[in-house]
């Protein structure tokens, strides 16, 4: 049966560009991205490979690890991971370390 509704292909981009709301979360999202790009080369790669990038807002911006022994680590390394990230040209902000909840 055809539909009677015109046919609209909208790509992701185009759609988080066209909402304010979205368009906020998709510029917190390649911030969360390009801040772990930056601190890459802190992070030794076995460490760095169990990690994610977390979410990134006005408070601060948080890393998600496996476990506590990861997080524990990590927190090692917040102090020169938050200079890393000024450096690369971000706001200040803290960082927080999260162990990510398995679904």
């Amino acid at each position: 049966m055809a539909s009677s509704y015109p046919s609209r292909t909208v790509t992701i981009d185009a759609a988080l560009a066209s909402n304010e709301a979205l368009g906020r979360l998709s510029e917190r999202l390649r911030a969360s991205q390009a801040c772990f790009e930056a601190i890459g080369p802190l992070l030794p790669p076995p460490l760095r490979a169990q990690l994610r990038p977390g979410p990134w807002d006005d408070e601060g911006w948080t890393l998600l690890a496996p476990n506590n022994a990861v997080a524990a680590k990590l927190r090692q390394l917040v102090p020169a991971l938050e200079a890393r990230v000024v450096a690369a040209g971000w706001p200040a902000r803290p960082i927080r370390v999260r162990i990510m909840t398995s679904s």
